[in-house]
Formats: structure tokens, C-alpha cells, sequence
């Protein structure tokens, strides 16, 4: 049996008939500051996502607005979230409510080290540079 997601005490379904007035009173007041002062950014992203959704709901929506609180309207939606170098494909879920997109798109990657280079410790001071 499948797992019933639900948001503060509501399921997924109930999240998308909400507006965006009533989804804030839903979040922390730290989202619903953030939602308020990142002004017409913000505002633009949601309509640049309304109007995407009308014409073509499965193309990428490329933004920089890390810090967007996701809302339940974009659902299903496919962002490319820029994390410095490059957009990362985002496609926003249940569980992804509330939180930002900048959350889903690293921008910092492991570090993997190879082996020393040449001289670069004391036992390889010996050794014959060619």
C-alpha cells in the first residue's frame, strides 16, 4: 500500500486546491518572510511558471532564484535551477512543499582526489623528473 503524503496535517490533494494566500499560512514564518520580501522577483517567477503551464507544461523552466519557496502549484512542473555553473534539473514533488529550490540543486560537488603529484612529498624527492 502506498504511502499517504500529507503537508501540516493535509494530503496532497487538499495542498493543490489552496491558494497561494492560504499555502503561506500553512509554512514557517521564516518561508512567508522570505515569500514577501523577495518582491518582484518572485512575483515574476510565478507568472513566468503560470504562463509556462499554460502553453507547454513538460518544458524546462530555467530561473536563478534559488531561494524560491516551492508552492503547490508546481507540481509536476520541471525547473532548471542554475547552482553557479550550470542549470540542474528539478522536477518538483510532494515532499518538495515548502521547501526552496536552491535545496534540490547542489552547488558544490565531491571533492575526489587522485594520487600526489610529482615532488609533492618527501618520498618522491628522490625520485628522477623526465
Amino acid at each position: 500500500m502506498p504511502r499517504l503524503y500529507t503537508f501540516r496535517g493535509k494530503s496532497a490533494d487538499e495542498i493543490k486546491k489552496l491558494n497561494n494566500e492560504q499555502f503561506m499560512q500553512m509554512l514557517t514564518s521564516r518561508q512567508r518572510r522570505a515569500m514577501k520580501r523577495m518582491g518582484h522577483e518572485y512575483k515574476e517567477l510565478i507568472a513566468k511558471v503560470e504562463e509556462q503551464k499554460k502553453e507547454k507544461p513538460d518544458k524546462i523552466i530555467k530561473t536563478h532564484i534559488r531561494e524560491a519557496v516551492i508552492l503547490p502549484a508546481w507540481l509536476g512542473l520541471h525547473f532548471g535551477v542554475y547552482n553557479g555553473k550550470e542549470f540542474k534539473d528539478v522536477i518538483i514533488t510532494d515532499e518538495m512543499l515548502g521547501h526552496r529550490l536552491g535545496e534540490f540543486s547542489f552547488s558544490t560537488k565531491r571533492v575526489l582526489h587522485s594520487a600526489p603529484g610529482i615532488r609533492a612529498t618527501r618520498g618522491s624527492k628522490f625520485l628522477e623528473v623526465k
